[in-house]
């Protein structure tokens, strides 16, 4: 995997696999697409809790993110939200209750399997007032300064061009206007076994940036006011860790204070 187009497809079929299962194989799966989550550790490694949250449709919910966007996005009635890579809806439904009838709700993804899923949805719900587009990230169908607030949760981390992604963002953000994004970034060096594995690639971890690499890229895009709203480490269970090194080199990787996080990162576009 070495070319932006490979990655992509990568990204497309996993999730792609994910949007097919059924509700019941999807539960208990993770931020990582249910790849790297174990049946016999039971752990929710990334995804966070959403069924107390206004406006959550549980239909919706393949457990794929690791934050909770919307919860620091101060979204107001009225406003446009766009949700990058918006899944089955998630966080676009979330973010429904919170604009309310006169707000609007637009979620890119591009995977063609999750949006049918999406669709499905808001078909069931009765909801006119969001809908679910085909899109790159890199290249949104999307207007100059449309969008109030953008969110997105656990979903650039695996595009190729990070730098793109968030200067489309700039540009479809309305001036004034902010984000609050969920993703994950490293500290120090991961080990290449993981970085390069294509299941742990779709699952977010080896698509991410360092930390301070991340924060970078946002505030090259133009972005002011960069914070982070909250952090959480990353356990990976030994068990599942040992699929991609030996005991030996694991046994390095937890000395050598390597880390994996979730963070939710705010910005404003002046």
């Amino acid at each position: 995997m070495s070319t932006s187009r490979e990655l992509k497809e990568l990204v497309r079929e996993k999730y792609g696999d994910v949007a097919r299962r059924s509700e019941q194989q999807n539960d208990g799966s993770c931020g990582c697409g249910g790849e790297c989550c174990s049946s016999e550790s039971g752990t929710d490694m990334m995804a966070e809790e959403y069924s107390n949250l206004s406006g959550y449709v549980a239909a919706a919910d393949l457990g794929l993110g690791c934050g909770l966007p919307t919860e620091f996005a101060q979204i107001r009635p009225g406003d446009v939200v766009i949700d990058l890579g918006s899944g089955a809806g998630n966080d676009a439904f979330v973010a429904r209750s919170l604009v309310g009838e006169t707000g609007r709700v637009i979620g890119i993804d591009l995977t063609e399997a999750m949006l049918e899923r999406a669709n499905r949805n808001v078909q069931t719900l009765g909801f006119t007032n969001v809908e679910f587009r085909l899109g790159d990230i890199e290249d949104m169908p999307i207007e100059d300064s449309v969008a109030d607030v953008v969110v997105s949760n656990c979903v650039m981390n695996l595009v190729p061009d990070k730098q793109k992604a968030f200067a489309e963002t700039f540009r479809i953000l309305k001036q004034g206007g902010h984000f609050s994004i969920s993703d994950i970034v490293l500290t120090g060096i991961l080990p290449e076994n993981i970085r390069s594995a294509a299941v742990m690639y779709a699952g977010c971890v080896s698509g991410a940036q360092q930390k301070d690499e991340y924060l970078e890229t946002i505030k090259k895009a133009g972005f002011v006011n960069v914070a982070i709203q909250k952090e959480k480490k990353i356990i990976l269970p030994d068990n599942i860790v040992l699929q991609y090194l030996p005991q030996k080199e694991l046994d390095a990787f937890r000395k050598d204070g390597a880390g994996i996080y979730s963070i939710t990162v705010y910005a404003e576009k002046p």
